[in-house]
């Protein structure tokens, strides 16, 4: 069987707010290792951008990143019966996630010693709530129809003018501004106050 036991200290468990959200991932758990397919979607809404971030941060192949994100996810569901957490279900995803890329980076590279340069501890809470924003903001942005998303990314993220916009896309001035204002529209009710700001943080950027 599959153990997995994250100890508590002080520090890194410390609060109200991630005992909250541990004890609501352990309910999802349950759920899951009942059988329950909507609460792995639930956690894969939950976790899919956090897990990509943090891999980032290390790995830059993008496929190979998103393909042990969602191998974790399978492995979550195919072996519930295995598995048993009883403290972190986040951590958990993120060492799977973790190890998944080592095993990759040793078959293609031959690295032997990897994870003892890397990944030495897992994110702290402060790291994970920011990760937590920027996957908020991902998300978010992947709600707006296709070309209003590029439309807000062009301007924010490339810094391009409303004709510029407009040239490229063939579309008028009046349609870019339109859609950017439904966009901005869009974010502020579907983001927290925190995960806006930090959209403006990097739009200033």
């Amino acid at each position: 069987m599959y153990d997995y036991h994250l100890s508590a200290n002080n520090t890194t468990f410390a609060g109200k707010c991630k005992v909250n959200f541990m004890d609501d991932d352990l309910k999802l758990w349950k759920r899951i290792k009942a059988g329950d397919s909507l609460a792995l979607r639930e956690l894969f809404d939950r976790y899919y951008y956090q897990l990509q971030l943090d891999a980032k941060k290390v790995f830059h192949n993008q496929i190979e990143i998103e393909e042990a994100v969602s191998d974790c996810f399978i492995k979550i569901w195919v072996k519930r019966n295995e598995i048993n957490i009883v403290r972190s279900l986040r951590s958990y995803l993120f060492l799977m996630v973790r190890n998944s890329l080592i095993d990759i980076q040793r078959k293609k590279k031959g690295i032997v010693h990897l994870e003892e340069l890397i990944y030495k501890e897992l994110p702290d809470e402060e790291t994970l709530n920011e990760l937590d924003k920027y996957a908020k903001l991902y998300l978010a942005l992947e709600k707006l129809p296709r070309q209003r998303r590029r439309i807000l990314e062009m301007a924010v993220f490339e810094s391009l003018s409303y004709a510029q916009i407009a040239t490229e896309l063939s579309i008028s001035n009046n349609t870019v501004k339109t859609q950017i204002g439904r966009a901005y529209r869009f974010l502020k009710e579907e983001l927290n106050p925190e995960s806006l700001q930090l959209f403006f943080m990097l739009r200033s950027e």
